[in-house]
């Protein structure tokens, strides 16, 4: 990394020198009765909090719960360190045991605040350093020493503690607006819940290939063309393009035509929500032969409402009765189930009236996904000042 010009009073430090050694664990020479376990997925990146550990019996210790951690800690995830998987050891947890995964750094007080070395190592100055240790290695992980030999710039404690005031200041609005936006999304599909409950009272339930029936349509490869795929999210998170390829790269690859308003199935993953409606920026984009695309009949069903309810609990239980198999994550949706799953059939302009206030609930995730996105790219700017004694 190329150092900077500080300001008067600063100077470049490793965090490994600003760092005291931390304590590890055995349960052997020191059992306990039970404890609570931090591991990565117990960290909240957004927030960089520790929101959900876990509690374990002495009986049943996990292999990498090694490090024992007290408060003002802070916790780095070293898996794909860009997700900044980091975190502060609050009171509550002191004491307690972390996973391995973590690299525990553990401020010197006479040198750095918990909370500088906390805004530091969630800044783009450190990750970047670390990351490119992961080049180093396919698996993307980095080790404790390659994360202690990251730079960062040590300003006098009062400075440092005026500094984390003013960024904890303008982030703590960022996170209210997220907070706000969290909510507001929750509320918009309560009231979708609620209007699709009442719409499907008393309604006749019919087979989907009576509904909107399974259509292919294969695509002619002609060489020197290329052919822009489409992908579906999971946990019905609608849709995104892939690369075009060519027809070499395809090989005997089967691919069919996908127009906006189809409904979209990811054989594969349908069972935790692979599903979507095929939006008009989708059109003249393909599937392969691992999408089922299904189309309403006109005057009985609509896409949205059918995805909907594909979404939902009821939903989601029958595509997994209808997706056999038990390895992991390989449960196929077969055609025939499919077609034989019963959906609600509730009156046509019901269904119009439900698809549009979906369309509008859809426009305002987009419109917040796309201020999340203005969010993250304004916190790192403010960070980066502040490191730069700027702010």
């Amino acid at each position: 990394m190329e150092r900077y010009e500080l300001p008067e009073g600063w100077v470049w430090r490793a965090l490994r020198d600003v760092c005291i050694p931390v304590t590890n664990w055995n349960q052997r020479r020191e059992p306990r009765e039970a404890f609570r376990y931090i591991e990565i997925s117990s960290i909240d990146n957004t927030q960089g909090v520790i929101l959900e550990p876990r509690f374990v019996s002495g009986k049943m210790v996990p292999s990498r719960a090694k490090q024992i951690i007290h408060t003002g800690d802070v916790l780095f995830g070293t898996t794909r360190p860009y997700l900044k998987n980091i975190a502060v050891v609050t009171a509550l947890l002191d004491n307690e045991i972390c996973s391995t995964g973590f690299c525990v750094l553990r401020p010197s007080n006479e040198l750095v605040t918990t909370e500088w070395l906390f805004h530091a190592c969630r800044s783009d100055l450190v990750i970047e350093q670390v990351i490119s240790g992961q080049e180093k290695s396919t698996y993307p992980a980095v080790n404790d020493s390659e994360v202690l030999e990251a730079v960062i710039p040590i300003p006098p404690l009062p400075e440092q503690n005026r500094l984390v005031a003013r960024i904890e200041a303008q982030t703590s609005r960022v996170e209210q607006i997220r907070r706000v936006q969290r909510e507001l999304e929750g509320e918009l599909h309560d009231l979708l819940s609620g209007y699709y409950a009442e719409i499907n009272k008393g309604v006749e339930w019919r087979p989907m290939t009576e509904i909107a029936p399974q259509v292919r349509r294969p695509v002619k490869l002609e060489t020197g063309k290329t052919y822009p795929e489409l992908g579906i999210r999971s946990f019905g998170k609608g849709t995104f393009h892939k690369p075009a390829l060519t027809v070499e790269q395809l090989g005997n690859k089967r691919i069919f035509w996908i127009h906006p308003g189809d409904l979209l199935f990811n054989n594969v993953f349908s069972w935790e929500g692979a599903i979507a409606v095929a939006k008009p920026e989708d059109a003249s984009r393909v599937g392969s032969h691992r999408f089922i695309t299904c189309v309403p009949k006109p005057g009985m069903a609509t896409s949205p409402f059918l995805y909907f309810h594909f979404t939902t609990e009821r939903g989601l239980h029958d595509l997994g009765d209808a997706s056999p198999g038990g390895a992991g994550r390989n449960r196929t949706l077969g055609l025939k189930a499919l077609a034989a799953i019963r959906v609600p059939v509730p009156d046509y302009d019901k269904q119009l009236l439900f698809s549009r206030f979906l369309e509008k609930v859809e426009t305002t995730r987009r419109l917040q996904a796309q201020l999340a996105a203005d969010f993250n790219a304004y916190i790192p700017a403010v960070l980066a000042k502040a490191f730069r004694g700027e702010l």
